[in-house]
């Protein structure tokens, strides 16, 4: 018999910090069909009388989606906004560098702004500062945000915009430590760059938020020293470093793949020790946060994206990065989210890359429907339910060795309090690959708590999709547990997703509904 087990302690006082919505955020980058044939496509039986798909634009409400990346991504460095505006038949086509495909801008910043509010998102901006620069960034700040009597804010009253859009949180660039990025900098030279940019934009509306490029990945040669260089000169103008990194399964091995947290943890404390040592040497009364704007599962794809754009280069909205996502891909996703309320207290805003079609939780048929994804019900549980305080995960656990990785806890967890609601959520995951695992938390000071509902996702094939014909993996509501008194216990499936929603016994039977 195994002697395998994990109990959890769970109470009020563990608080980590208040959960910013924004780390339930995403991205729509201006790649593959995102866009086209994503979120836009006049002439679909779903699309309204702007083009935007109503089908699509249901299940991005379904997920509450607050703040969403726009428009790269690598796209956004060479991105001439000026052609994304005004009429349509005015704009320019032009070529998009980054993934070697031709924007015809016919979906541009307008549009996305209309969209955006009827996903009810706000938008989270991100400037060229590969081959454009601060001038630039100050334009389109003027168009965006002003109510002043001005050519751009003029400019965008005569496109029919009266109401500035208010957009609070700005991208300095994207990934500029990247050789594949049009107007690669050096760290000192962004930097610089990103420095005097935020800098003139604040001068321009003091209330902005502003997040400094961090490295494209921990695989970078220059990862932590770019962020150390770069933060010594932006340090005093940006409130936020940005993080990047996918993650993937070519080799698999199911469970060194769902042990590749212990991998993100690093990443995370090598970042937050670098902008401390930083805020250190300035001796600095401000704390950087930090926004973790790229991440996802990303490998499927790859090889057929690289033939597509070597081969056949300059098309509208080729189908590019469109994973389709397994069962054990949504483990992962999972586990990612549960480590990022892990670090609530640093961690403000994180964008799932990206929303439709691209590395999506939401594929597309370009003629039929809609369908979501395996990732979209882990990120769906946690935008949903993991709203308050995160506490701090009071765990014993057995542990197991993948091959490359050792100690790895047989299950990961964390409880959030939503102290308005009386609730209490526990996200866990079973990652051991062979055996169930008994479970146990105690509920310390949350007197009078009880089982409001058991959401589970279990699966015997790793590698089970969804489709548009049906859904191989999809949450269904658990009845195999006891709450004795105030320990809740069950039984976790080898490789599952766990959401165990308690509250006050006056709140039991709502918003009980498995899928959303």
């Amino acid at each position: 018999m195994s002697n395998r087990k994990a109990s959890m302690i769970i109470d009020k006082g563990f608080a980590i910090a208040e959960i910013d919505k924004r780390i339930y955020g995403s991205f729509i980058e201006h790649l593959g069909r995102a866009v086209y044939n994503g979120i836009y496509q006049p002439g679909h039986p779903s699309a309204d009388e702007e083009g935007f798909r109503k089908d699509v634009l249901s299940l991005v409400r379904e997920l509450k989606v607050p703040i969403i990346r726009y428009p790269g991504g690598n796209f956004v460095s060479n991105f001439f906004w000026e052609d994304s505006v005004g009429p349509k038949s005015q704009r320019k086509k032009r070529l998009d560098l980054a993934w070697r495909t031709l924007e015809t801008n016919e979906f541009g910043l307008g549009e996305f702004a209309n969209w955006s509010q009827k996903a009810g998102s706000e938008i989270m901006m991100a400037v060229n500062l590969g081959t454009r620069g601060m001038a630039d960034a100050l334009n389109l700040l003027e168009y965006c945000n002003m109510d002043t009597d001005s050519y751009y804010a003029d400019l965008r009253r005569s496109h029919g915009v009266q109401k500035p859009y208010g957009i609070k949180t700005w991208c300095l660039g994207n990934e500029m430590d990247g050789p594949w990025q049009a107007g690669h900098k050096t760290a000192y030279e962004y930097g610089r760059l990103a420095a005097e940019t935020a800098k003139a934009m604040k001068m321009m509306d003091n209330s902005l938020e502003f997040v400094s490029c961090g490295s494209s990945n921990v695989d970078m040669a220059t990862f932590p020293e770019w962020e150390a260089v770069s933060l010594n000169e932006d340090y005093d103008y940006v409130d936020y470093v940005s993080l990047h990194q996918y993650y993937g399964n070519p080799e698999g091995d199911t469970a060194d793949f769902l042990a590749k947290t212990q991998d993100l943890e690093r990443f995370i404390h090598t970042v937050t020790a670098t902008c401390d040592y930083i805020k250190a040497k300035k001796r600095s009364r401000k704390t950087l946060n930090l926004s973790f704007d790229e991440w996802n599962v990303w490998f499927h794809s790859k090889a057929s994206d690289d033939k597509e754009m070597a081969d056949r280069p300059w098309q509208r909205a080729p189908h590019l990065l469109e994973d389709i996502y397994t069962f054990e891909d949504a483990l992962l996703v999972g586990l990612i989210l549960i480590t990022f309320l892990k670090h609530a207290d640093r961690l403000k805003i994180a964008c799932l890359a990206q929303l439709v079609n691209v590395i999506a939780p939401i594929m597309t048929d370009d003629e039929g429907g809609a369908f979501r994804q395996s990732i979209y019900y882990p990120f769906l549980h946690a935008s949903r339910y993991g709203r308050g305080i995160a506490l701090q995960p009071v765990i014993s656990s057995t542990s197991h060795d993948t091959s490359g990785h050792s100690h790895v806890s047989d299950i990961d967890a964390v409880a959030v309090y939503n102290e308005e609601k009386e609730e209490v959520t526990v996200f866990a995951v079973n990652r051991h690959p062979e055996e169930d695992i008994p479970f146990e938390a105690s509920l310390g000071n949350f007197e009078g708590y009880r089982v409001q509902e058991y959401l589970a996702m279990e699966s015997r094939d790793m590698k089970a999709v969804n489709s548009l014909s049906g859904e191989q993996v999809a949450p269904y509501r658990k009845t195999d547990y006891r709450m004795e008194g105030n320990v809740f216990s069950t039984v976790m499936r080898s490789c599952s997703w766990n959401v165990i929603r308690l509250g006050k016994e006056n709140h039991m039977g709502k918003e009980n509904n498995a899928n959303h």
